[in-house]
């Protein structure tokens, strides 16, 4: 499945409402860590139909960003319900962030 991108116009249906778990990636262009766990991401996306992945520009986004007390970059959620189930801070392995889908 495709990666999503996750704007404020789009959160609430993509993510809130959606009834698969979401895997949320808060990340930014200039962020070095982001852009090393951005491949991990995207490899997830293509291996799981069972849960949906987004990706949400914090410099976009600032706004959501902020709402979900997002400090450090990148930041993973997993969203269950509408609700944050999971999440990491910083350059997390392929196997914790499954982990963190569990």
């Amino acid at each position: 499945m495709a990666v999503e991108t996750i704007t404020k116009e789009n959160f609430e249906e993509l993510v809130l409402k959606n009834d698969k778990p979401v895997l949320v990636d808060f990340w930014a262009s200039w962020c070095g860590p982001c852009r090393m766990v951005s491949p991990t991401v995207d490899q997830i996306a293509e291996e799981r139909d069972d849960i949906v992945v987004g990706k949400l520009n914090v410099d976009d986004q600032a706004e959501l960003a902020i709402q979900y007390g997002v400090m450090s970059i990148p930041t993973l959620m997993v969203f269950k319900n509408g609700e944050v189930h999971n999440k990491t801070v910083g350059v997390t392995p392929k196997d914790e962030i499954l982990a963190l889908l569990d």
